[in-house]
């Protein structure tokens, strides 16, 4: 176990602090590093949002136009303004991300939980899927991983998402997804720009308000049809009170459930990692929030859980040794724990049937 321990620290040493990418610091078999909590960087990032202000108006027509002309000479004159230490692990948004990668707002595990947990937070019930980053601007949609790559380009009754609904170029949608395969869905969990209204700035429950409220607006989104191949579905968000989080543990949701994801409902919406959306599975919340849930199919506790920090290892040693032989995407290591950042979280084990058929998919294709 000493030895998976260090070959663990090893491969994550360089990840965000609490990061999905290893497995939950409070489960796992290691200590994690030293330094400020993870309550008191929310506090101080939530004075950062406050206190700065980034051009998300250009940012937003950059993405929807795929226009990046001048990019590079604005950061050479940025370069030298202002210098926020970094002591405390937080992205404090100094300067926002070129082009397609590292656009999504992720999370991290949630390991300090809030005293407001109640008060100030939601939680949404995420599908198993992979993240994408859509954009629908000038006729086309288009659905890019978390590293920027362009998966798929198609029609959708997004505003600017078809030749028939992009009556201007100031007409463009940018959207969190997750893109479930099986169900040829993509999941809307958060919004980013609407109609070329950009809402980066605005507080969690404002996002969600003016989601649920827009997608309501377009009749046929979430039906496939010829000029919408993809369904688009809104996802709900609850109340995090003990009695809440009971009942939606307790539910049937219309798909395979992932994990949960918690949004502070004063966090803007930034690009990165961040301790202001936590992230658990189902079965780790009686442990982590200390609640008595009722015994359900979603907080039971899989056959591979205790397995996870095996799967990673060995996960990170296959793609380590296909790279060196010169096979970055092996489909070894897709199927040897089948841990992808794409994922929010980690998946069936490879040696079940579900585990093998989700190896391939298309947004890895």
């Amino acid at each position: 176990m000493e030895e998976l321990s260090a070959a663990l620290a090893a491969g994550v040493g360089l990840a965000a602090p609490n990061s999905p990418a290893a497995p939950h610091p409070r489960l796992a078999a290691y200590k994690p590093r030293g330094g400020p909590g993870q309550a008191e960087r929310r506090q101080r990032l939530l004075r950062l949002q406050r206190e700065r202000r980034l051009d998300y108006v250009n940012h937003a027509r950059r993405l929807a136009e795929d226009d990046w002309a001048g990019v590079e000479s604005e950061d050479e004159e940025k370069k030298g303004e202002d210098a926020e230490e970094e002591e405390m692990d937080v992205d404090t948004g100094k300067k926002l991300p070129k082009r397609y990668a590292n656009q999504l707002m992720l999370s991290e595990w949630l390991v300090d939980v809030p005293l407001d947990l109640e008060q100030e937070w939601v939680v949404v019930v995420c599908p198993v899927g992979k993240r994408a980053l859509v954009v629908a601007s000038r006729g086309t949609t288009a659905a890019y991983t978390k590293s920027g790559f362009c998966v798929n380009k198609f029609p959708s009754l997004l505003p600017g998402g078809n030749r028939h609904n992009s009556t201007s170029e100031k007409v463009y949608c940018i959207l969190d997804c997750i893109y479930n395969e099986v169900k040829q869905t993509y999941y809307i969990l958060d919004v980013m720009c609407w109609r070329g209204h950009p809402v980066y700035e605005c507080q969690t429950d404002f996002r969600f308000f003016w989601l649920f409220s827009k997608i309501q607006e377009e009749e046929g989104l979430g039906e496939k049809s010829r000029i919408n191949p993809f369904k688009f579905v809104g996802l709900q968000n609850f109340p995090c009170s003990s009695d809440s989080l009971c009942k939606v543990l307790a539910m049937d949701f219309p798909f395979e459930v992932d994990g949960l994801l918690f949004y502070h409902k004063q966090t803007h919406y930034t690009p990165g990692s961040t301790p202001l959306v936590g992230w658990l599975r189902p079965y780790m919340v009686p442990e982590i929030l200390g609640l008595a849930v009722p015994a359900t199919a979603l907080t039971a506790k899989p056959d591979y859980a205790g397995r996870q920090l095996q799967q990673i290892i060995e996960s990170k040693k296959s793609k380590k040794l296909a790279a060196e032989k010169g096979h970055p995407s092996s489909v070894a290591a897709a199927r040897n724990g089948h841990y992808e950042l794409e994922h929010l979280s980690t998946p069936q084990p490879a040696n079940s049937l579900e585990g093998q058929d989700e190896a391939v998919s298309q947004m890895e294709n």
